[in-house]
């Protein structure tokens, strides 16, 4: 009997145990994913609205395993695959997340090392502070100044019930910073806010009860609709302790509204003094002559400040540097 010729083919290679095949690092580029930007987070489902349009149906999504913890907040621009129709009980994955160009961050104290990212992508922070019942807090607005200069957002101060008492001596402690000032009434609509707000992505805060809510509900007549149906995605959470992005109408210039009601404060662990005078174009390079651990509080607690030369040499308006201080004296 002629024995049989054996070749490649006939090998039979078992299997080995489960999990031993080497894991690739590659993972998909996903090319044909959509753009989308992220308007609310319940309890790891993200809702988002496709390339930032509203008046496309909002499409809830999950993240991907391959993006692990990555942390994904509202203004977040995400990569979209799978069911982007936007259907009842139909899942998106987030893919990718793009790189942020604002971020406001807070801790929950000043010793927290422990960053919470707010909103991403926002272009304005408005902080709104009533100018009575209650009384306005010059402390919280520092506050929520150091954290937008800090995250690069553009600061507005909205003064709300400017009809209950007068807004000027509150606003002036504010002048020399070149920050912009809104007024509102309760007897009159918030068109100068409107027309701050309109085109552009921004984020609300405020303590309760100076009025935020009104203005919302003023600037966005379906923001009460809109809350209950991203409510209904979280199966009956009440999101309005969540930042939730609403729409702007088109006769405001359209863009977002960011309403952030569970801020109530900014504990700012995060934040270095080099922060805050590093977002203004005209002192970003005058602190690089500061000596290293400088606060910028000039003497006598940082006698060699750069920033008191420029006062000296005519570069700097007083009143401008001790409306700094004034707000880094949040940081102490």
């Amino acid at each position: 009997m002629k024995a049989r010729e054996y070749d490649e083919s006939d090998v039979r290679v078992r299997p080995g145990r489960r999990g031993s095949r080497p894991r690739s690092k590659r993972r998909p580029e996903h090319a044909d994913a959509m753009e989308a930007m992220v308007t609310t987070v319940d309890r790891g489902r993200w809702t988002c609205a496709l390339d930032g349009d509203a008046a496309r149906p909002p499409v809830v999504a999950m993240r991907a395993r391959e993006l692990g913890r990555t942390p994904i907040v509202v203004g977040d621009r995400v990569g979209l695959v799978g069911d982007v129709s936007g259907a009842v009980d139909r899942i998106a994955r987030i893919v990718r997340v793009e790189e942020r160009r604002t971020v406001l961050r807070r801790t929950a104290d000043d010793t927290d090392p422990y960053e919470r990212m707010v909103v991403a992508n926002a272009e304005q922070l408005v902080i709104v502070t009533s100018i009575a019942d209650p009384p306005p807090r010059t402390g919280f607005v520092d506050r929520c100044l150091v954290a937008a200069y800090a995250g690069g957002l553009a600061p507005v101060l909205c003064l709300t019930k400017a009809d209950l008492a007068d807004p000027e001596p509150f606003a002036a402690q504010y002048r020399e910073l070149d920050l912009p000032v809104v007024v509102t009434r309760r007897d009159h609509e918030p068109t100068a806010l409107a027309e701050v707000l309109g085109g552009r992505v921004s984020a609300l805060v405020g303590h309760s009860g100076v009025g935020k809510s009104t203005l919302v509900n003023v600037l966005v007549p379906d923001a009460a609709r809109a809350v209950g149906a991203v409510s209904a995605v979280g199966k009956g959470r009440h999101t309005t302790t969540a930042a939730l992005a609403l729409p702007l109408p088109a006769e405001l210039g359209a863009g977002w509204v960011v309403d952030t009601p569970g801020v109530r404060s900014f504990g700012l662990a995060h934040v270095t003094p080099d922060d805050v005078p590093a977002a203004f174009d005209d002192l970003a390079e005058a602190i690089e002559d500061c000596p290293r651990g400088c606060g910028h509080f000039g003497p006598p607690a940082d006698p060699e400040c750069a920033l008191d030369t420029l006062v000296e040499e005519g570069k700097l308006r007083p009143g401008r540097l001790a409306a700094l201080r004034r707000v880094l004296v949040a940081l102490r």
